[in-house]
């Protein structure tokens, strides 16, 4: 059974940094593009970045220059460095998996992600 396990998650203040995690188990496929997204209650889910098997990656306009997604090599890991947080980018944040072919063109577009975690809450403080 796929499963994606978020961590990392926390309290920090503006301008501070944090690091998520994402681990992937049991994915047999061998090409796959992985996202982050993040969710604020009352508003739908949000795409924050994504990675595609050929290491491309793209990103929401609120958070470029500031967070930075990566995976190992093994595509196992997710990582979503995150810089200069500000008190918008406070929501539960959460790592999913797409066919390959669903990133970059649609990479926002949660429907098409297969699995995902069960999130990981940031709360950025002014």
């Amino acid at each position: 059974q796929v499963k994606l396990v978020e961590s990392g998650g926390g309290s920090v203040q503006a301008g501070g940094s944090l690091k998520l995690s994402c681990a992937v188990s049991a994915y047999t496929s061998t090409s796959y593009c992985m996202g982050w997204f993040r969710q604020v209650p009352g508003k739908e889910r949000e795409g924050v970045a994504s990675i595609g098997d050929d290491g491309d990656t793209t990103y929401a306009d609120s958070v470029k220059g500031r967070f930075t997604i990566s995976r190992d090599s093994a595509g196992n890991m997710l990582y979503l460095q995150m810089n200069s947080l500000t008190p918008e980018d406070t929501a539960m944040y959460y790592c999913a998996v797409a066919p390959s072919a669903w990133c970059p063109r649609w990479w926002t577009q949660a429907r098409g992600y297969q699995y995902w975690g069960q999130g990981t809450q940031v709360t950025v403080s002014s």
